[in-house]
């Protein structure tokens, strides 16, 4: 298999889980609906709008000349693509918006995602649409033009800026010239001098390489010389974090996904070569196993479009790869620093408590998500936890680090039936004409801010004679009411929908530290060294 083909191979294997994600029934009522938990299960009471984005992967699939693609020009994909377009249509608001998570949400990310994916998949088939289908198309881009959606979410920003340029064309319109501008503004300005975009607190490289694929597609439809810049910038920085073995991202980046995106560098590698480099470590990785799964029912659209748009533009003449430039990459702003020396390469966070991947002759050692410590909390147990966003006391000297501060609680708030009732009460009453103050409320529960515990921390490396050494001590005023205390490679807690998937390198197991607790003293620390 080329390493090409490996993009369509993987996609392709994603297409029967979204075909039984959709129903494919013409004589149901929501057919072309590919939220299976509403349609066939019936345990919610409203389709998500994102789930309509899998449109795309099967319009893709449909033009995917791929010797064994059994779904190449197949006449019931373009029908299904057709019907699923038409039930973004019947599902949505008058406005144009759609719902994700919650009645009335008006998300806009499941707008934008969907939207994208009604519009290209449109144009690959060459489907013809009603006028109501047209219309509703005009009403989500109008809507979606007007509206701002609470968090910076810069991959957000782009697509929507993406949508409008697609829209207008298909449409043939310049109704959203102003808007889309104002919009591609805003996401410059939400671009760091480091490089990355902002993505709620800080870098995270995953969502990075979204943003860069939406960019790229713009600058492919309407060339310019700003969006270059913006985008050359993004690329060199997103060339640093393809991990030594070709892996990418992971608890140590600000939203803690793995996320990779391979479309835009294949587009920028038209006109800067370079950029090919990081899909072509990346595939080294796919080709290892070491790819992330997303394969759940929400998520599983995104990448599998994006993976086939990568094999369709593949560019064939490949430069070499350059090694890899050894020293300190330090983001300050985005608070991350990679350290290579030799056939070491350590990723850290030192915004997140010092939460590091270690990697040593192109093998992952370590990867480590700082303390995790479980407490009897009365008739609850909470989590204290060593990985949530701050500012940690740091010191940085040429051979050693040392982040030091407290531990926060984990978010771990989960919904019971109480607090759906009172959730959809809020929504069908006032909740609906303030769905953003609900959604930033819900932002700050699950994902962003940090309560402080009364555990403290603090974490050294130095560099010795060829090797990391690492000093670890935890600190709490009493330990009687604590269960467990472990190092992790994945005790992260945020909630973001992209987070928390499955990756090979998650099967290191834990260090159990939880057999020490019995031998300290109030106000006694825990102490740990290792060389790695």
């Amino acid at each position: 298999m080329t390493p090409r083909d490996l993009f369509a191979r993987e996609a392709l294997a994603q297409i029967p889980k979204i075909l039984t994600l959709l129903d494919r029934n013409p004589h149901s009522p929501t057919y072309g609906c590919f939220d299976r938990t509403f349609w066939q299960y019936k345990v919610i009471d409203f389709p998500a709008g994102m789930s309509q984005e899998f449109v795309y992967p099967l319009a893709l699939a449909y033009g995917c000349d791929l010797p064994g693609n059994i779904y190449y020009q197949q006449p019931m994909l373009k029908e299904w693509v057709k019907a699923g377009i038409e039930y973004a249509y019947f599902s949505s608001h008058s406005n144009g918006s759609c719902d994700d998570y919650f009645p009335y949400e008006r998300a806009a990310g499941a707008a934008a995602f969907s939207l994208l994916a009604c519009l290209e998949s449109t144009t690959l088939l060459g489907l013809e649409h009603s006028p109501e289908v047209l219309d509703f198309f005009r009403r989500r881009a109008d809507w979606l033009a007007e509206h701002q959606e609470s968090g910076r979410l810069t991959n957000h920003q782009a697509l929507i800026v993406l949508c409008l340029e697609l829209v207008g064309r298909l449409l043939q319109t310049d109704r959203w010239s102003v808007s889309k501008q104002e919009r591609l503004e805003q996401v410059y300005a939400w671009q760091n001098p480091e490089g990355w975009f902002i993505e709620y607190e800080g870098c995270d490289p995953g969502y990075h390489t979204l943003t860069i694929s939406c960019l790229a597609r713009l600058d492919q439809l309407q060339p310019n010389e700003r969006l270059k810049r913006a985008i050359a910038s993004a690329v060199k920085l997103a060339a640093e974090f393809v991990h030594p073995d070709g892996s990418y991202g992971g608890e140590y980046t600000s939203r803690n996904t793995y996320n990779f995106f391979p479309h835009g560098f294949e587009l920028v590698g038209q006109w800067l070569p370079e950029a090919l480099n990081i899909n072509d470590r990346f595939l080294q990785g796919l080709a290892a196993g070491l790819g992330s799964c997303y394969a759940d029912d929400r998520i599983i659209g995104h990448h599998t479009w994006n993976y086939l748009l990568a094999w369709r533009d593949f560019i064939p003449a490949r430069p070499p790869l350059q090694p890899r430039t050894q020293g300190r990459v330090y983001l300050k702003q985005g608070g991350i620093l990679i350290d290579r020396r030799g056939q070491t390469e350590l990723y850290l966070a030192l915004n997140k408590g010092g939460v590091f991947k270690l990697f040593r002759d192109h093998k992952l050692v370590a990867s480590d998500t700082q303390f995790s410590v479980l407490v009897q909390d009365g008739n609850k147990r909470k989590n204290a936890v060593g990985h949530l966003v701050d500012n940690y006391q740091i010191q940085l000297e040429s051979d050693q680090i040392a982040i030091a501060g407290n531990l926060g609680w984990a978010k771990q708030k989960q919904m019971n039936p109480l607090n759906l009732i009172i959730l959809r009460l809020v929504m069908l009453s006032l909740g609906r004409f303030f769905p953003n103050l609900i959604r930033r409320s819900l932002q700050k529960i699950l994902i962003t801010g940090k309560q402080t515990t009364p555990f403290k921390f603090s974490r050294r490396l130095a560099w010795h004679h060829g090797y990391w050494h690492i000093e670890d001590c935890l600190t709490a005023e009493s330990w009687d009411n604590v269960l467990a205390v472990d190092l992790g490679c994945d005790r992260t807690s945020i909630y973001v929908v992209m987070s928390r998937t499955f990756q090979p390198g998650q099967l290191q197991p834990a260090w159990d530290l939880s057999a020490q607790l019995a031998n300290l003293d109030p106000g006694e620390s825990l102490n740990l060294t290792r060389d790695l």
